[in-house]
């Protein structure tokens, strides 16, 4: 007869096992159930901005479905996407180095949902708990490839094929085929004006790889999409393979 001691047993390990976000479903059951006790289920909006640049972070983000984005923006107003974020990691990378500001903006581009963590909690448990510390450290390296990527990315290929990588990391967080996205999102993302990613949705459309209507994109054909993308976007989702060990 199963006593209260293996439901709960079981309860945690169920949990574990259907983790959405990936840094924590790949730490050991025990090290996922202490974090467990100090995590808030929190929507993630639209638009919401989680962090503000120079200003103090006061908690962390566990996404475990959708997408915030890492903007700089300068003094007349241009921005720019220099990194997203999703189920792969969580916001609040400073925090891990000891650090509780950043000079950009992190905001929630295609909504979805987290875990959240007060920023004193997390300091101490990443301290502490040397698991955890080292899966977050990982996804560090992981971010650190993909901003280098993204910066090549930007300097060398066409708005076409960074539309399409852009689209697949998106796709890749999401659950389903279908996501929310602004013109307004993606031409902040891409680096270009609204004109540009027009037309850059309008050849996917044309040959039926996605289609955007009224701000919401349908992924048809996820192989034709990964054929249009630049390399970029292997190289970036190899690196993500390969240090979280999938």
């Amino acid at each position: 007869m199963a006593t209260n001691s293996d439901s709960v047993r079981e309860g945690i390990a169920g949990a574990h096992e259907s983790e959405q976000n990936r840094l924590l479903r790949g730490l050991p059951i025990a090290e996922y159930d202490r974090l467990l006790t100090d995590f808030r289920p929190v929507r993630l909006p639209f638009k919401e901005v989680l962090i503000e640049p120079n200003a103090e972070i006061t908690h962390v983000w566990f996404v475990r479905e959708g997408v915030a984005s890492m903007v700089a923006s300068d003094r007349e107003g241009g921005s720019i996407e220099v990194g997203t974020i999703g189920r792969e990691g969580f916001v609040g990378l400073p925090l891990l180095n000891g650090i509780d500001q950043m000079p950009y903006q992190v905001l929630i581009q295609v909504e979805g949902d987290a875990w959240r963590m007060r920023a004193d909690v997390f300091r101490r448990i990443v301290d502490e708990r040397a698991a955890v510390r080292h899966r977050c450290m990982r996804f560090a390296q992981y971010f650190s490839d993909q901003m280098a990527q993204s910066v090549a990315c930007n300097r060398l290929h066409t708005v076409d094929e960074r539309c399409a990588r852009w689209l697949l990391m998106t796709h890749d967080r999401v659950d389903g085929d279908q996501f929310e996205l602004t013109h307004e999102f993606l031409a902040v993302m891409l680096g270009v004006r609204r004109a540009g990613v027009t037309v850059a949705m309008g050849v996917l459309q044309r040959e039926e790889v996605v289609t955007y209507v009224r701000g919401r994109v349908t992924v048809l054909d996820r192989a034709a999409l990964e054929s249009r993308a630049c390399d970029c976007y292997r190289i970036t989702r190899d690196a993500q393979a390969r240090l979280f060990g999938e």
